[in-house]
């Protein structure tokens, strides 16, 4: 990835909250709790989630610039969703906290030199190493896709509505 692409993709990154924002305005709440199956998340649980993978993100982007090398924490999110009672914590905490740390990281992110983008760190979820470049295009990547879910669990509880 050329830095044109990577300053493309960190303005994607800083772009997220506000792109959640947005869906979620156009997704009425009492439907917020809805689960399209007993084993997928509903909007309630994905804003929690974001939340959890906020805060990890923003360790992971720290250890990447100040411990290459070393290992990451890896986490189960559908453990975490139900052993942490997503549903029972405060979604507006949720959108919170993940509006305060995407915007920390996001501001951290845009300034670092190019050479960090190379870092490394273990992973124990990937057979290679896990690089800064990979990270943002994972995380650049993670509101948009539960932007699409939760406007999939719109589009389902409206069909099931009689």
């Amino acid at each position: 990835m050329d830095k044109a692409e990577r300053l493309a993709l960190i303005e994607e990154y800083g772009q997220g909250y506000a792109k959640l924002v947005t869906c979620l305005e156009e997704i009425p709440q009492k439907m917020w709790q809805y689960k399209p199956a007993p084993i997928e998340w509903s909007v309630h649980e994905i804003i929690i989630h974001l939340a959890d993978s906020e805060t990890n993100s923003y360790l992971r982007a720290r250890r990447l610039v100040a411990e290459p090398g070393q290992p990451l924490m890896a986490y189960d999110q559908d453990v975490w969703a139900n052993k942490l009672d997503y549903h029972a914590q405060s979604w507006q905490d949720g959108l919170a906290v993940l509006e305060g740390v995407r915007k920390m990281t996001y501001d951290f992110i845009r300034m670092l030199p190019d050479e960090v983008w190379e870092n490394t760190v273990v992973h124990a979820e990937n057979d290679r190493p896990y690089s800064f470049t990979m990270w943002l295009e994972i995380y650049a990547a993670h509101i948009p896709l539960h932007i699409q879910q939760i406007q999939d669990n719109h589009a389902h509880w409206l069909a099931n509505q009689d």
